[in-house]
């Protein structure tokens, strides 16, 4: 947009897509205070419903653990996407995790990055519930924050700077 939308008000959106088929809630409805509170950034949680989790922007993946629990993508506006996979899931050491990518890889929206065993997590006494968080939230000027039922590549955040 640059200089004619600033100049019309017109705001520069980002939009970060859904990781995975499930349903948005509220990031406050996390048990873990880490995500709940915010103290990572600004974000949404997905209740997952398949263990396929999806690159939520085109960018650098700029962090995947090695266990696959969590990951992080930078997009060429600069924004910091993190999708932590479960609450404490670093615990299981990458067990019930499979990667399909490399950290340093350029993904585009809706590359597979990682896959889990849902079941498995769940059964092992683990929450699935997944995070999604902004790690540059200071960057924005708002957020637009939806819930319910979604797919990959569903708009999950739409993130405005001033």
């Amino acid at each position: 947009m640059g200089f004619f939308g600033t100049l019309f008000g017109k705001k520069e959106t980002i939009e970060i897509a859904s990781p995975a088929k499930g349903n948005l809630i509220p990031i406050g409805n996390v048990s873990d205070p880490t995500f709940a509170e915010e103290m990572l950034g600004k974000g949404v949680a997905l209740v997952p419903e398949e263990g396929k989790f999806y690159a939520p922007a085109d960018g650098d993946l700029e962090s995947l653990f090695p266990t696959g629990h969590a990951f992080s993508v930078k997009t060429p506006e600069g924004t910091e996407v993190l999708v932590h996979v479960g609450l404490d899931t670093v615990k299981l050491k990458g067990q019930f995790f499979t990667l399909h990518a490399a950290q340093g890889d350029k993904v585009k929206k809706g590359d597979l990055i990682v896959e889990a065993d849902l079941e498995a997590v769940k059964n092992a006494g683990y929450d699935i519930t997944t995070p999604m968080i902004i790690l540059d939230s200071d960057n924005y000027s708002s957020f637009d924050k939806k819930t319910g039922s979604v797919v990959p590549g569903d708009a999950a955040i739409i993130l405005a700077k001033a």
